[in-house]
């Protein structure tokens, strides 16, 4: 499963969106490894149009979702804890969406930058789009 964060989703639901990030998530979806999570729900649909909102409730209805439970709450606190102290702060809802994936094991597609630093500092695994989708290169 691959966790994608509301930037690509936003991205990809974008009609002049980049073409690369429409075609990963469609890969995504048609592969049926897109997955969200609470914050991207909240995200996504907090932020559709007037207009949008049951087309987009529809769609992601099929999405394999993955509640946000307590002890992630917990886990985001020590990892925004150990983030500071490595001198990043980055968005909380971003330290949610890494720490739920840390602890589930699956990888992150976002076109977020605050990831790839979360990925240096702890070995999240992000989602490099590509035939069969692999795991991003280390740098």
């Amino acid at each position: 499963m691959v966790l994608v964060d509301s930037s690509a989703w936003i991205e990809a639901l974008r009609r002049n969106g980049d073409l690369r990030v429409k075609l990963a998530v469609e890969g995504l979806l048609d592969a049926y490894e897109a997955q969200w999570c609470t914050p991207i729900r909240l995200e996504v649909l907090g932020g559709a149009r007037k207009e949008e909102r049951t087309r987009l409730g529809h769609w992601f209805s099929v999405i394999p979702y993955r509640p946000v439970r307590e002890e992630d709450g917990e886990r985001a606190i020590a990892l925004a804890w150990r983030l500071r102290d490595a001198g990043l702060t980055v968005p909380w809802v971003d330290v949610v969406i890494a720490a739920v994936a840390l602890h589930d094991q699956v990888r992150v597609y976002a076109v977020d930058a605050h990831f790839q630093e979360i990925s240096k500092r702890t070995g999240l695994m992000l989602y490099e789009p590509g035939y069969g989708g692999r795991y991003q290169e280390e740098t």
